[in-house]
C-alpha cells in the first residue's frame, strides 16, 4: 500500500511552518511591524537579520526576540535606506551565502512640514520608503539569486489605496503634504514590488516578488515588547473601541510573514488582512485598480532607477517586462493549506 500523505491544515498565524537553514533580512526590523515580522520569523528556526540605521535600537530588538524565542538565530546590520551610496557596503556585512527572503519594511512617516531631503537631494519619505528599497534590491541580487526560490516581500500601506502618483512630481516639490507624500511613497513602493515581479517572470528568474499591507495597525492595540514597545494600561483601554475594526502591529505583521513562508503564495499577488482589509488573518486580495496600471508602474520604474542610479535590470532580470500578475487562488482569497 502507498503511504498516506500527512493531512494538510489551514494556515495558522500562530504556528507557521519551520524554516531552519533559511536566511531572512527584515529592513526596519528594530521597531513597529518590522519587529514583529522578525520575531515571528525567528520562531521558525530561520536566521533573521535586522536591518536598522540605529545599532543600539537593533540590539535592543534582538535581545527582546531572544528573550521570547529560545535559541533564536538573530543579528543585525547597519542599514540606512536614505543613504543610497551606503547600501552596497551594508549588504557586504550580511555574511550569508544566500538570502531566501528580504522583507522591505523600513519606512519614514513624517506628520508635519517642512519638507525634508536626504544628502542626495531626494525627498526623505520617497527616498527611504521607495528608492532605498529599489537600490537595496540591486545589491542583494546575487544573494537572492543564489537561493532556490527567494522571495522579495514589499510592505505597502493601506494609506496608499486612496492616493495616486503624480509622475511629474514624484518627490512632492510642487505639492508637499506630509500624509499625502507618505501615502504616495508607499504607493510607489507597492508599484515597484508588482513591476519587479513582472520583470522577474519575464526573465525566467526563480525569484518572486510579493506585495503586502498590514491594514490598520495601531500602537495602542500592540502588545508590549519592552524596551522596543511599551503599552500602558491606559493606552490599552483607550484602544479597545478601535479594536473592533483595527488591530495591533503584531497582527499587522501576519501578511508579510505568510508571504515569506507559505509555498502557495505566488509572485505578483497582494496580501492583507481578511476583515475589510483592515484587521484579521492574512488573505490574498484582488489588486487595487490603480495598482494594476502597468503603464504607470513601468514609467515609475524607469524614473526611479535613474534617480537611484541603478541599472533597470537590478542584476536580477534580463529582458523587458511582459505578462500579468499572479491571481488569487479563489474568490475568498483564503489561500491554500500547507502540510
Amino acid at each position: 500500500m502507498r503511504p498516506t500523505a500527512p493531512p494538510s491544515r489551514p494556515w495558522d498565524v500562530r504556528r507557521p511552518p519551520r524554516a531552519e537553514g533559511k536566511n531572512f533580512l527584515v529592513t526596519g526590523g528594530n521597531a513597529g511591524i518590522g519587529y514583529f515580522v522578525a520575531e515571528q520569523l525567528a520562531g521558525t528556526g530561520a536566521t533573521v537579520v535586522l536591518g536598522s540605521r540605529n545599532p543600539a535600537k537593533a540590539e535592543a530588538a534582538a535581545d527582546s526576540i531572544r528573550s521570547r524565542v529560545p535559541g533564536a538565530r538573530i543579528r543585525h546590520i547597519r542599514l540606512d535606506l536614505a543613504e543610497l551610496t551606503s547600501l552596497r557596503s551594508s549588504v557586504e556585512t550580511l555574511e550569508v551565502d544566500r538570502l531566501d527572503a528580504v522583507v522591505h519594511n523600513a519606512g519614514v512617516a513624517l506628520d508635519d512640514p517642512p519638507r525634508r531631503e536626504t544628502r542626495d537631494g531626494h525627498e526623505l519619505m520617497f527616498a527611504t520608503n521607495h528608492l532605498g528599497h529599489l537600490a537595496l534590491t540591486r545589491w542583494l541580487a546575487p544573494l537572492l539569486s543564489a537561493a532556490a526560490a527567494a522571495r522579495i516581500v514589499t510592505v505597502g500601506s493601506f494609506a496608499a489605496k486612496s492616493e495616486r502618483l503624480d509622475l511629474d512630481d514624484l518627490q512632492s516639490t510642487q505639492d508637499y503634504q506630509a500624509k499625502r507624500t507618505y501615502g504616495r511613497s508607499k504607493l510607489a513602493q507597492m508599484h515597484f514590488g508588482l513591476e519587479l515581479d513582472r520583470r522577474l517572470r519575464a526573465s525566467g528568474s526563480p525569484v518572486t516578488s510579493v506585495v503586502v499591507h498590514p491594514g490598520g495597525a495601531l500602537d495602542s492595540l500592540t502588545p508590549s515588547r519592552p524596551p522596543v514597545h511599551v503599552r500602558t494600561a491606559g493606552e490599552r483601554l483607550r484602544g479597545l473601541p478601535a479594536g473592533l475594526v483595527l488591530q495591533g502591529k503584531h497582527a499587522g505583521a501576519w501578511p508579510a510573514v505568510r508571504a515569506v513562508l507559505d509555498p502557495q503564495v505566488a509572485g505578483g499577488q497582494l496580501w492583507g488582512p481578511r476583515v475589510f482589509a483592515l484587521r484579521g488573518t492574512p488573505r490574498c486580495e484582488r489588486l487595487w485598480t490603480h495598482l494594476a496600471d502597468t503603464a504607470v508602474a513601468a514609467q515609475l520604474w524607469d524614473v526611479s532607477c535613474e534617480l537611484a542610479d541603478v541599472d533597470p535590470r537590478l542584476g536580477l532580470v534580463a529582458r523587458e517586462a511582459s505578462g500579468t500578475q499572479g491571481a488569487c487562488s479563489d474568490d475568498s482569497g483564503a489561500g491554500a493549506p500547507y502540510s
